[in-house]
């Protein structure tokens, strides 16, 4: 059954109302949980040719032990340089200016900041900044990182529906602003107040954070994502960061930028 098929016909999308529910994520979930998901391990390897000499050498009890395999920190430098935006994980980048309240205008759909949020007061504060979309496919490294020291606040959890994040649903679906989503409120050495978001997908039940309140520091692991696609957003305030516009320029033409933790984006 594709995706097109889901998405895009009469038929599909009543089938789609009963995959997007969270509790059909949630047992898939708590099934990758356990040793008799094991033998998914080596297909889903071979299948997107994960390269396993880039991770941690460490025994896997169940499917999500190697989803959220461990890489070797020295195939993900941080970059350093403190005026430097860092990416906060791996993924495919999508740049966007915000205008007035507006952003992502994937495939002809626009998404409210406000909505997205669900708090215009905040929503406010990144009036004329930057929205940096990062999709993460199956094959990427899911866990993902802090792009600045600072001190955050707690994690905000947004309940919804868990729709896939891959092309086909943004062009039919205000996909962001409907799934299940958590984000945080990062007061940032260099690049101002910065919200850091996590957005779930079809069978991704769990976004994992590692901590609530507190002080962190550029690089180290924010959280984790299950298994799926999954998507982080970063929104900037405007002139906070210096952000390379050929990824601006790549976006304006329909592409995504494939981009890895740590690596500069100025």
């Amino acid at each position: 059954m594709s995706l097109e098929y889901l998405y895009n016909t009469r038929s599909g999308r009543r089938i789609l109302k009963f995959l997007v529910k969270p509790g059909l994520s949630d047992l898939c979930g708590r099934f990758l949980d356990t040793g008799l998901s094991k033998p998914l391990i080596k297909p889903f390897i071979k299948k997107n040719n994960i390269d396993m000499s880039e991770y941690m050498d460490e025994k896997y009890t169940c499917f999500n032990d190697c989803f959220c395999r461990r890489i070797r920190p020295e195939c993900r430098p941080v970059d350093m340089i403190p005026d430097h935006l860092p990416s906060p994980c791996d993924g495919l980048l999508s740049a966007y200016q915000i205008e007035d309240d507006m952003v992502i205008p994937v495939k002809g759909s626009k998404y409210s900041i406000k909505n997205l949020l669900r708090d215009e007061n905040l929503a406010n504060e990144f009036k004329d900044g930057m929205c940096l979309v990062f999709r993460l496919c199956v094959n990427h490294y899911h866990r993902y990182s802090y792009p600045d020291d600072g001190i955050k606040g707690p994690n905000i959890f947004i309940p919804g529906v868990l729709h896939t994040v891959r092309p086909v649903a943004l062009y039919s679906e205000p996909v962001f602003i409907e799934n299940s989503r958590e984000y945080t409120v990062l007061n940032t050495q260099n690049f101002g107040r910065v919200v850091q978001m996590e957005v779930g997908a079809m069978l991704v039940g769990k976004i994992s954070n590692n901590q609530g309140e507190g002080s962190f520091i550029r690089g180290s692991e924010k959280g984790k994502f299950l298994y799926g696609g999954s998507t982080i957003i970063l929104l900037l305030g405007k002139n906070s960061a210096k952000v390379n516009s050929r990824y601006f320029e790549a976006t304006a033409e329909g592409k995504e930028t494939p981009i890895k933790l740590g690596e500069s984006l100025s």
